[in-house]
């Protein structure tokens, strides 16, 4: 899997929505690989996108179509500003991955500087943290050939995050996610409290 991570500063919500429900009905059809997309809007106007894909080939013949390159001369002007782009041929999904059942998603980005690590602790603990956190209902983590990753976890509902958020983490598991959070860095947060989830 290929997963491209798209963030701007939205200028014309309205417009940007009509955009993106044209590329669903008129351009994803026409799209070779192409597996889903998950995006929304913070609560600072920012769009976060994770659109995703077979392979990086796939990813760049969707990007080479004239019809895409139509589309987003005229998407990007809904923006206010640059929008940037990150590209993470490296992806590794827990429970399933993403969902289209989420009510809410959050969003990490960040730098590590032994992401293999963060994703085997991932698999050491992904049994663990479901069974005390049944609201999670699946993630994805991906970075770059380089220092950045992205980490996207899918909740059931923002209300039972939130709450699941206060229970104490199990002793068996403290310390290989105390070493994880120390691996992840500084994080920024993007929550998306309406996240619209689209598949193939």
């Amino acid at each position: 899997m290929f997963i491209q991570l798209i963030q701007g500063k939205v200028g014309d919500a309205d417009g940007l929505q009509k955009c993106l429900d044209r590329w669903d009905t008129e351009l994803k059809p026409g799209v070779t690989g192409y597996l889903g997309t998950t995006y929304g809007t913070t609560d600072d106007g920012m769009l976060v996108a994770l659109a995703r894909f077979d392979s990086a080939e796939s990813a760049r013949r969707n990007s080479d179509r004239p019809e895409q390159g139509e589309w987003w001369a005229e998407t990007e002007k809904c923006f206010d500003g640059e929008v940037t782009f990150m590209d993470c041929p490296n992806v590794k999904e827990w429970l399933g991955g993403g969902s289209d059942d989420a009510g809410f998603v959050q969003i990490m980005e960040g730098h590590s500087t032994n992401i293999a690590r963060m994703n085997e602790i991932l698999d050491l603990t992904a049994d663990r943290v479901h069974e005390g956190r049944p609201e999670i209902i699946g993630a994805v983590l991906c970075s770059d050939d380089g220092d950045s990753y992205v980490e996207a976890v899918y909740f059931t509902s923002e209300a039972e995050a939130r709450e699941a958020e206060k229970m104490e983490i199990p002793d068996d598991i403290r310390s290989l996610f105390e070493e994880e959070m120390q691996l992840a860095g500084d994080i920024t947060y993007y929550d998306l409290h309406q996240p619209h989830l689209v598949s193939a």
